[in-house]
Order: C-alpha cells, then structure tokens, then sequence
C-alpha cells in the first residue's frame, strides 16, 4: 500500500489573453489549481483543475477525505470524495474527484516506474496529435480604474486576413496538421468565409468549427450544406434540444456541451445527430473513466477526441497519457496550450507541441515535475488579480454594456 499522507491545493492564476468567444471574452487571467498528492512513500503526484474560489473550497473538502488512503485504491478513493461532497450533484463530484485521481495515477506511475498510460491499459501510441485552437481576439485587455491595457503579442484577430495569419503562426510554431476554429464570435457568413480562407492556405489540415450553439438549426442546416467537404467536423452548432433537427445532415457533428455526463449519452445517441464525442477527463472523472468512455464510444459508434479549456503543462500532460492510451481516438484532441505555455508552472522539457503533436514523456507517471518557483508566483498573482470566478460575459459587457449573451444569436 501507499497511503496518501497530504493533499496540497493551491489556486493559481496565469495571463490569459483577450479571446473571444459565444458568451464574451477572456479575462486577463486564467484561473487553475494545481493539486499535490504526498504519499508516505515521499513521492508527490500531480493534478490539474479548472480554477475559482468555489472549486478550491470543493476541492479541499474531497482532499481532506483521502487522506489515509490507499492511491491505487481507486474506487475507494473515489467513494470518499463522493461522501464528503453531499448534495454537490454528479457533475462537481467528478469534477472535483478528476484532479486527485490523476494525481495519485501520476504517483501509483512513479512508485512501479511506469507511465500513467501503462496504467490505464497500455501505450497505443507514443505520439497524439493536437489540433490548433484559433480564436478571435482583441488585440489587448482594455485599461481598467485599476491597471493600464494589457496588449497581446499575437495582436487582434478581427478578421478573415488576420485570422489567417494566425493560423499560419501557430502551425509555422507547433507544426499542427489540424486547425478548429471558436465560432460563434460573428455572424455566420463570415465565419464561413473564414473557414473557406483557411482552406485554401491550409489545402492539407484537417478544419473545424465550432460556433457553441449560437445557431438557430436554419442556420446550422445552411451552414452544413455551405461547408460540407469542408470541415472535418461541426461542434455544437446548436442547442442541445434541437440536435436532432440535424440527425440526416452530411456534416459530421461533434460535442462536448450536450454530452458531458453519462446520462446524456443514451438521449443523444437517440437523437442520431453526433457521431463524434470531445471527451474531457476534467469533468468526467478522471483518466481511468475517460478511457471506459471512450470504449463505450466505440461500441455504440462514436468516433472520440479530447476537450480542452485554459490549461497548462499537468493538464497536457495527461491528456497525451490518455491519448497514448485510448485505441480509438480518431482525432486531434483541442488544445488551449499555446495561449498559456509561457506561463507554465511545470519544468521544461518534458513535454510539448511539436509537429503538431505531443511525445509520451519518458519519466513515470504522468512525466512532469513542477517548478515551485513558477508555482508561488502564480499563486501570488492570484491573490492579486482579484478573479475568483470566470466570466467571460461580464468581462464582455464591461467593456460592451450592450452584449447580449442570449443564445441562439443567428
């Protein structure tokens, strides 16, 4: 047995640059907690998680019940979580759990001298390929009361021609042979331009879009027939209620927001719309139950790829080990990674985008060890940004008093 002794949670914040999205824009910083797991072995495993007050305070009490466990008992671990998390609903409970369970994954890995993808089943591939996250953007955080304008090396995004060149700078940096684009910023024909712009430069990437339900399924339909042979793949074009309007579209439809827990999937396997799930370990559990997912997907048809938020180096980290784990993952797994990875909290070297893809660390576990430095200075930014909760929209609106967040926009 190795027992956990300590559980560390430490909220954090790292800039964030100002991307646009459905429901508004970015802040200037992202908010993280990165989790430390002690076993009385002396070995430290590490997790990641979306960031906030609220999820720090949940996250501390499901620490606080592992204590005294065993950290390759997974079950039990889990059903401890479970009982110090009453009435928190499925969806915070697994959210909350993710980050603990990779963390003692990543120590069970280190303690046998095997990878956490070793530990979920096997190694598949030693390679798993990423997509470039292209979005919209300002070209800095506007001046506040509080502080100057934060500008943006990447400068706006505002347009087909400087979309384009984004694009042209994240796959000249990181290699990616796939391109998806955060729809949902503009009116629907522009957006189609740009996709068609993209095509043309980019004639051998695999595209996406993905306009967060902004569409009325009129739109959705329209829009299928203007990009079919286009795209890769359609992500939640529309409303969740409505998905069954496109079931006998020829554009391949993909989710993330309307099947996000497992209950959703037999309704939306009903529907006969989505035939490619965006699986998260985020919120759906952890690694292990992010790979019996995506073997469900397989048995009911569905092809699988990765979700991604903000996030930094732990949480890439153990995307490639579930990638490098996962037999049927059939696309490139989005990534957010370029937007945050000057600001990372792990030591350098042992992992990154190259060519388009991530390598399997060769270290145990999940391969990454922190830097403590990195880490305190992110904590101390956090206390000082004063975000304690993501908020694009009210972000937006301080800016725009006018934006209307409501959906379906077109």
């Amino acid at each position: 047995m190795s027992i956990v002794s300590q559980v560390r949670v430490t909220p954090i914040a790292v800039p964030d640059p100002p991307l646009l999205n459905t429901w508004g824009v970015h802040e200037p910083w992202a908010l993280r907690i990165i989790v430390e797991v002690f076993t009385d072995d002396g070995v430290v495993g590490l997790g990641e998680a979306q960031g906030g007050e609220a999820a720090a305070q949940l996250l501390n009490r499901a620490a606080s019940a592992i204590l005294g466990a065993d950290i390759r008992d997974a079950s039990t671990l889990e059903q401890l979580v479970r009982s110090a998390l009453p009435g928190s609903g499925e969806r915070a409970v697994l959210t909350a759990f993710s980050p603990l369970e990779v963390a003692c994954l990543d120590a069970h890995g280190q303690l046998d001298g095997l990878s956490c993808a070793e530990l979920l089943g096997g190694v598949v591939r030693e390679q798993v390929d990423f997509s470039g996250y292209l979005f919209y953007k300002w070209a800095e955080h506007p001046a506040t009361a509080q502080r100057p304008p934060i500008p943006d090396e990447w400068g706006a995004v505002m347009d087909t021609a400087t979309l384009v060149s984004a694009a042209a700078k994240l796959v000249h940096q990181y290699g990616f042979r796939s391109l998806k684009l955060k729809g949902g910023v503009f009116a629907p024909e522009v957006e189609i331009e740009a996709i068609r712009a993209l095509r043309t430069a980019f004639p051998d990437h695999r595209l996406r879009l993905d306009p967060n339900c902004a569409w009325t399924l009129e739109t959705a339909r329209e829009a299928s027939n203007a990009l079919a042979g286009t795209l890769e793949y359609l992500e939640d074009p529309i409303g969740c209620d409505g998905m069954a309007g496109l079931a006998q579209s020829q554009m391949p439809l993909a989710t993330n927001m309307c099947v996000a827990e497992t209950a959703q999937i037999e309704p939306a396997l009903a529907d006969g719309a989505f035939s490619i799930l965006l699986a998260d370990h985020h919120y759906w559990g952890g690694l292990r139950r992010t790979v019996a997912l995506a073997e469900h997907c397989r048995r009911i048809g569905w092809g699988v790829s990765l979700h991604s938020n903000s996030h930094l180096g732990i949480s890439l980290a153990a995307m490639t080990q579930l990638g490098s784990a996962i037999p049927n993952l059939g696309y490139a797994g989005d990534t957010h990674y370029p937007w945050s990875a000057a600001h990372d909290i792990i030591e350098p070297g042992a992992i990154a985008i190259e060519n388009g893809a991530t390598t399997l660390p060769t270290a145990p576990g999940l391969g990454v060890r922190l830097n403590r430095d990195s880490l305190a200075a992110a904590h101390e930014e956090y206390l000082r940004c004063g975000i304690r909760t993501r908020n694009d929209t009210a972000y937006m609106q301080s800016v725009h008093p006018d934006f209307d967040p409501g959906l379906p926009r077109w």
